[in-house]
C-alpha cells in the first residue's frame, strides 16, 4: 500500500508541472521561452549534458540577440534552424564552442547546436528537430528539449527540399530565459 502511494505521489508530482502547475525558479533559469509566429515554444534546457553550450544560449538570450532572427534553413520532415545573424546559416556569435557530445539522442523537439563539419565550431545557431533523427547522436550537442509548443514549430515555414534554404522565412520573435520574462509580469 506504501508502495502504491508513493508512485501515485511520484506521477501527480509529474504530472501536476506539464498540467499548467507551478514551476520552481531553478527550473525557470534553466527555460527558454522561444515565441515563433504561430505561438509559444518552451524548451528545457539541459545544463546536465552540454553546460557550456546552454550557458551562451542563455547568455545570448538575455542580451536580445535571437530576437528577430530568421528560421534560415528548415527542411520538412528533419529540422528548423535559427540563430544565424546574417541569415545565411553561416554567421554566429563570434564565440565557438567545445563540442558537448553526450550518448542522449535526438528525438521529436530536441534542440541541438549546429555546427560545421569542425566539431568545435557550435557557437549561437541551433535547430529543432520535427522526429527522432538518431544519425545525430552522438555527433552533435543537445541544449535541450521542446516541452511545450512543438505544434507551433511545425508551423514554422518550410524551405527547399533539398538545401532547406527559406524564401521569405518565419522569424524569432522573442527568445528569452524563463526565469526572466517571469520576473517583469
Amino acid at each position: 500500500m506504501i508502495r502504491a502511494i508513493s508512485v501515485v505521489r511520484l506521477v501527480a508530482a509529474l504530472l501536476i508541472p506539464m498540467a499548467g502547475g507551478t514551476v520552481s525558479a531553478a527550473d525557470l533559469n534553466n527555460t527558454i521561452y522561444l515565441d515563433v509566429p504561430a505561438g509559444r515554444v518552451v524548451i528545457e534546457l539541459r545544463p546536465d549534458l552540454a553546460p557550456l553550450a546552454v550557458a551562451q544560449v542563455k547568455s545570448l538570450a538575455k542580451k536580445g540577440f535571437y530576437d528577430g532572427l530568421k528560421f534560415h534553413r528548415v527542411i520538412a520532415g528533419f529540422m528548423a534552424q535559427t540563430g544565424d545573424p546574417t541569415g545565411t546559416g553561416s554567421g554566429g556569435s563570434g564565440h565557438p564552442l567545445k563540442a558537448e557530445f553526450s550518448q542522449a539522442h535526438f528525438l521529436r523537439g530536441t534542440v541541438g547546436m549546429a555546427r560545421t563539419n569542425d566539431p568545435d565550431s557550435a557557437d549561437s545557431q541551433f535547430f529543432i528537430c520535427f522526429k527522432a533523427t538518431p544519425f545525430l547522436d552522438g555527433k552533435y550537442t543537445i541544449v535541450g528539449q521542446v516541452t511545450q509548443g512543438m505544434e507551433f514549430v511545425d508551423a514554422i515555414k518550410i524551405g527547399d527540399p533539398q538545401s532547406g534554404a527559406v524564401t521569405n522565412p518565419d522569424r524569432i520573435v522573442k527568445m528569452q530565459v524563463a526565469a526572466d520574462a517571469e520576473k517583469k509580469k
